[in-house]
C-alpha cells in the first residue's frame, strides 16, 4: 500500500517549562523530508543509513515573554537573557506566516510528526497559532512518533522482546548517543 503523505516535517518544539506550566515556546525547528528519500535511503560503504541530502529546514528561536523555568533552560540551554541579548522577537505573526510558507512549499500531502506530540509539541503549536488568532492549514496531517512506536512495539513481538525500537535500521538510543555524545 502506497503512503499517501508526500513529505514529513518533522518537528520539535522547546519550551519554557512543561504543559502543567501553560509553556511557551522558545524555540521550533522543523525538517522537511519528502517520502522517497525515507523509501530508497542512501547508506555509506559500512551500510549504515546516511541523512537524506534534500531536505529542507527550519530553526528559530523566540522570546517567550515569559520566565523560562530552570530546569528547561538547563535542558534546552536557552534562556530569557540569552534570547534577549540576541534580541529575539516573540512568536508572532511573521513566524506564523514563515511556518505555513516552509509547509505549504512541500510536496502535498504533509504529515507533521512530533515526538509525543499529542500530549506536548501539537497543543502548544496550536496555542501559539490561536493566540494569534491563526490556525495550521486544515489540510496538514499530525503524527505522535511516541504513539506510533509504542503501538508498533505493540504489535511486533520481536520489538517487544527487543529493549531497542528499530527505526530505518537504527536503534531509538542511536541519534541520542548521535546528539548528547552519553547513552539515553
Amino acid at each position: 500500500m502506497a503512503c499517501p503523505v508526500k513529505t514529513f516535517v518533522f518537528f520539535d518544539l522547546e519550551a519554557t517549562g512543561l504543559s502543567q506550566d501553560l509553556p511557551k515556546v522558545t524555540e521550533i525547528c522543523l525538517v522537511a523530508v519528502h517520502i522517497s528519500s525515507l523509501e530508497n535511503p542512501v547508506t555509506d560503504e559500512a551500510g549504515n543509513v546516511q541523512l537524506p541530502r534534500v531536505l529542507d529546514k527550519l530553526c528559530l528561536c523566540v522570546d517567550p515573554r515569559k520566565t523560562i523555568m530552570e530546569k528547561a533552560s538547563s535542558i534546552t540551554g536557552l534562556s530569557n537573557k540569552n534570547l534577549d541579548d540576541c534580541e529575539k522577537r516573540p512568536f508572532d505573526l511573521n513566524i506564523i506566516q514563515l511556518i505555513k510558507e516552509f509547509v505549504n512549499r512541500q510536496s502535498q500531502p504533509v504529515c507533521l510528526v512530533a515526538h509525543n506530540g499529542i500530549f506536548y509539541d501539537f497543543p502548544l503549536l496550536k496555542a501559539e497559532f490561536q493566540q494569534q488568532r491563526d490556525d495550521l492549514p486544515t489540510h496538514v496531517l499530525c503524527l505522535d512518533s511516541l504513539k506510533a512506536f509504542r503501538t508498533l512495539d505493540q504489535e511486533d513481538s520481536r520489538l517487544s522482546e527487543s529493549p531497542c525500537l528499530l527505526l530505518m535500521g537504527y536503534e531509538l538510543a542511536q541519534p541520542c548517543r548521535m546528539r548528547l555524545g552519553k547513552q539515553p
